[in-house]
């Protein structure tokens, strides 16, 4: 009988889902493993051959921990909110849940016909009902919680200590809430209807679609992630991540520390209205005229009262890692979207700076930051005091300042800032030279490029010659004892913004107060726990056309968005949560998945937490897994969870591309050129680098290139010199056309042969390029592992009569036994590409043996089985097991049997090999040496030469200098 992967696969996946073979037990054993991978989102266009690597990985541990008496939780589920299905149902017009059920359908299928050993009783998805009641349950957690920065923990709002000169509690407490509500510039995408993060944005436009983003304000949800930035950060270190993950989570947060300074500007706007060019000469010193004596008062009060927490409307509060640079602080630079822009602009500038603001207001924080970019800005008219030395210094707005990090405000220093250096020579502002190399006896100017280094103070008062560290600590104290500025500790972590323009996405658990004319108070209160959980209402339409920052849930039936309670009128919130939210806690509800009184039990939770292996995409590495690692902290300072990291260990399997492609390239004579004198783009296009001259780009079918060294290079060309081509693996995409359907390859080749194939292409992190003929090399060897111990020529399954119970001999066993070893470190290492190469040395030695022990046989196919399970299950079938092999021990390897009783000796003379000797094992070098004089073709080499030296390595190596 032939291996046919059409016939066997069906029939043990059928096997295994009717005699629930992978569900878990409630409670695990002695030993357990929590495997879990990144679920991913049902899009229609199903799964793509990059999608399995890391779910046939996560597979394979658990398979094998399973034959090593280990209990496994391994589930699946959806994180079906979001934008794709709200776009496709717009091009469709097919309900988001219809469209959503029907993807999720197909990628069930999809992984079933892999052979995934997944408990499919806890399936769950992000849009279930009984789902998403729990992640509103954790809003209203996270709604009704503050954060205590004195035991670092989040508390109860109702714990939240009051000052007595608060008038309005609600409003204080509403400014300590994780969960708030603010007036936040975001990116606007009318094509796509939705507000885009940061990350989604690339030159003004949506990544997805590559429509026109504009920057708008919305009332948004945040989240105060930053609260917990100082615990996301430490926590990093006990767990068992890269360091490479670990390193873009703390650049992420980006701690540092440094002082937070007031710059006083007054309490009324600055009138001086004046031409740029001339404001260094009437406008500084009129306006600091005009408020000497309010700025008197202000320092006097600022004395006894000290830093306030909030700044008033008579300061521009900035933060400065660089306090030490006061002193040269020249201008001062506000974002476009500060609060502050209208109050600052003069009349004579406002047609200059609402021009610029428009302008800004197209562009990504990832565009404006950009170092290399020239510096653009425009003077607001107005100024602002240096407090160290009651200097007026103008007020600026560049784009090059974000609103989201500091206090969207900054002294420019540009003696020792590159970007500000850039800025004022940009528009002649002035440049003061602050510090000096440590090096440097004498002055050292700045005029070529601003020093950023630590140093040595000058033109900075009585601060003059102190070195720079201790120069911030001193200026800081002082600004501190004055009551203009404080200590401070800042994050590039910015806090989360949580809400979405969306139809297809969690209603907020959420009521406003409303007055006569249904207008926001500003008052809100949550719904009860037993409210939940809130769903979109079933009456409300689905609108395709929807292109407006107004939400969709706007247009809910009005018995579904307005409520009463206490005699006052109230409006739902209609705003939706970002598919986000759902992916935060799902590793916690697939211990639980059925309970409709709790999150997750305690006694389950404890049991089965941490995540012991987590596997997914590096593109992950920051915002998922800093976002649920927030949450998770939460939920540990309410005791809900009992450990403080969601995920001990976390692997970031890498890309598979689509098949490396082959582009030559002609001029327009025809003649080929070599890829070596071409300027190639990303889209392949080639141009002569020597002129610019756009090349003719040919596509190339493998069978016209050959490998050369490290290129490829045409064949069968006229060309008397090599021509290399260009050769290139893109990402899968259906724009390019290289996507790889795993439909496809199971009908061809086999599920098997696809697991198999995607973890031999080489190590599980590496990125890869996708080959067909891989798959077929690998289709092979199954093919040679069933003929080693099935008949092929009977017609019924039936052992090939080779496989016989006998004793193996010596060799044998050591074979079998160095592949049980090797296999068995390769998985736990999850270093699978070597474990399958172990596997076909196995076959390779055993295919040539005439007579093979059956419990060889036997102990190969469990090694064999958490890679290629369904073949592993006929052929255990076939050895004559009527039970499924998924609980049998795990193979032990015997390491007196691996030990070697005799080895093959190379023999040199001269240092080039001659002969091979077998001597044992345990041979010291007088037997090396007798054994290697005794072989006849030595023997003869050596007659009537001088042995001038010998050099033996037992074990190794026998080599004779002679001459």
């Amino acid at each position: 009988m032939k291996y046919n992967p059409a016939l066997i696969e069906p029939k043990w996946q059928t096997y295994w889902e009717t005699n629930k073979i992978f569900e878990t037990p409630r409670l695990p054993g002695n030993k357990k493993m929590y495997v879990l991978d990144m679920f991913p989102y049902p899009s229609a266009n199903g799964l793509h051959v990059g999608h399995p690597e890391g779910y046939t990985a996560t597979d394979i541990v658990c398979r094998f921990e399973r034959m090593n008496e280990t209990t496994v939780l391994h589930p699946m589920g959806w994180d079906a909110f979001g934008l794709p299905a709200e776009q496709q149902a717009k091009k469709t017009g097919i309900p988001p849940r219809t469209i959503t059920e029907t993807n999720i359908s197909n990628f069930r299928r999809q992984l079933k016909m892999l052979g995934f050993s997944y408990d499919w009783s806890r399936e769950v998805a992000t849009t279930d009902i009984q789902y998403f009641r729990w992640t509103q349950y954790i809003f209203l957690l996270l709604y009704n919680t503050w954060f205590d920065s004195d035991e670092q923990r989040g508390r109860p709002i109702s714990e939240l200590p009051i000052p007595d000169d608060v008038t309005d509690i609600d409003v204080y407490k509403n400014e300590h809430r994780l969960a708030y509500q603010v007036e936040a510039p975001v990116n606007w995408c009318p094509a796509l209807g939705t507000v885009l993060a940061n990350e989604e944005v690339i030159q003004g436009r949506s990544e997805r679609g590559n429509h026109p983003v504009v920057r708008m304000p919305l009332r948004q949800w945040m989240l105060r992630i930053t609260a917990y930035a100082d615990r996301l950060e430490s926590d990093l270190e006990g767990l068992d991540w890269s360091e490479g993950i670990k390193a873009l989570q703390r650049n992420w947060i980006g701690r540092s520390t440094g002082a937070e300074v007031d710059f006083f500007i007054g309490t009324e706007k600055a009138n001086t209205d004046i031409e740029e060019t001339n404001f260094r000469i009437n406008g500084p010193k009129s306006w600091r005229q005009s408020v000497e004596e309010e700025y008197s008062t202000w320092k006097q009060n600022r004395q006894q009262s000290g830093f306030p927490n909030k700044s008033g409307n008579d300061v521009l509060r900035i933060y400065t890692t660089r306090p030490d640079t006061l002193f040269g602080a020249t201008y001062m630079v506000i974002a476009p979207e500060h609060p502050f822009v209208k109050r600052f602009t003069t009349d004579a500038q406002q047609e200059s700076v609402e021009k610029y603001c428009e302008q800004a207001a197209s562009k990504s924080d990832l565009d404006r930051t950009d170092l290399a970019k020239e510096k653009t800005g425009v003077f607001t008219g107005s100024y602002a005091l240096n407090p160290v030395n009651n200097e007026p210094i103008p007020i600026w707005v560049a784009d090059y300042v974000l609103s989201s990090y500091g206090t969207g405000a900054i002294m420019a220093v540009p003696a020792h800032d590159t970007r500000d250096f850039e800025f004022a020579k940009q528009f002649q502002l002035p440049i003061i030279q602050v510090v000096r190399s440590v090096d440097s006896a004498a002055h050292i100017g700045v005029d070529f490029e601003a020093f950023t280094e630590p140093g040595v103070a000058l033109n900075s008062g009585t601060y003059n010659g102190v070195m720079t560290a201790e120069f911030k600590e001193r200026i800081t104290d002082d600004l501190s004892n004055t009551g203009i500025g404080r200590k401070a500790v800042n994050y590039k972590l910015r806090d989360w913004l949580f809400s979405r323009q969306h139809f297809w996405g969690e209603p907020f658990p959420i009521l406003h107060e409303i007055d006569a004319d249904n207008k926001r108070t500003g008052k809100t209160i949550p719904l009860e726990p037993s409210e939940l959980p809130l769903d979109i209402p079933k009456d409300l339409k689905f609108d395709a056309k929807h292109n407006s920052p107004e939400p969709p849930l706007e247009q809910a039936p009005a018995n579904w968005l307005f409520v009463k309670r206490n005699g006052k009128r109230y409006k739902r919130e209609t705003n939706t949560m970002p598919q986000w939210a759902g992916s935060c806690w799902y590793y916690l509800r697939f211990i639980d998945p059925k309970n409709n009184t709790m999150l997750v039990d305690p006694q389950l939770e404890k049991a089965w937490m941490p995540v012991d292996l987590y596997v997914g995409g590096a593109e992950h590495a920051v915002l998922h897994l800093l976002y649920a690692r927030f949450w998770h902290k939460v939920l540990y300072d309410y005791g809900i969870v009992s450990q403080p990291e969601p995920f001990q260990k976390l692997v970031n399997q890498g890309m598979i591309l689509g098949e490396t492609e082959f582009t030559g390239f002609r001029d327009s004579n025809g003649n080929w050129i070599s890829a070596t004198r071409v300027t190639v783009d990303r889209d392949g296009i080639g141009t002569l680098k020597s002129d610019g001259t756009k090349l003719d780009s040919v596509k190339l079918d493998a069978k016209q290139v050959t490998k050369k060294g490290e290129h490829f290079v045409l064949i069968n060309t006229d060309d008397s010199n090599e021509i290399q081509v260009d050769s290139r693996a893109n990402k899968m995409s259906k724009s390019r056309g290289n996507v790889v359907n795993p439909d496809e390859v199971v009908e061809n080749y086999g599920a098997d042969a696809l697991r198999l194939y995607e973890m031999f292409m080489g190590p599980l992190e590496s990125v890869k390029p996708w080959s067909m003929d891989g798959v077929h090399g690998v289709r092979g060897f199954l093919e040679r592992a069933w003929k080693m111990i099935v008949s092929v020529t009977s017609e019924q399954p039936k052992l090939e009569p080779a496989v016989q119970n006998i004793t193996p001999t010596a060799e044998q066993k050591r074979i079998l036994h160095k592949t049980i070893k090797s296999v068995t470190e390769d998985i736990r290492n999850m270093s699978f590409n070597t474990a399958i190469a172990r596997m076909m040395e196995f076959t390779n030695f055993f295919l040539k043996k005439q007579v093979r022990p059956k419990s060889a046989m036997e102990q190969f196919t469990l090694l064999l089985s958490p890679f290629a399970p369904h073949i592993a299950e006929e052929l255990w079938q076939i050895l004559g097991h009527s039970k499924t092999l998924t609980y049998e021990s795990w193979p032990v390897y015997d390491e007196s049997a691996i030990r070697e009783t005799t080895l093959e000796i190379p023999v040199s003379i001269n240092g080039k090999l001659r002969s091979k000797i077998l001597v044992p094992a345990n041979a010291d070098e007088n037997t090396l040496e007798q054994h290697a004089l005794s072989d006849t073709k030595i023997a003869e080499l050596l007659t009537n030469k001088i042995l001038v030296k010998k050099i033996i390595i037992c074990g190794k190596m026998v080599n004779f200098v002679v001459k």
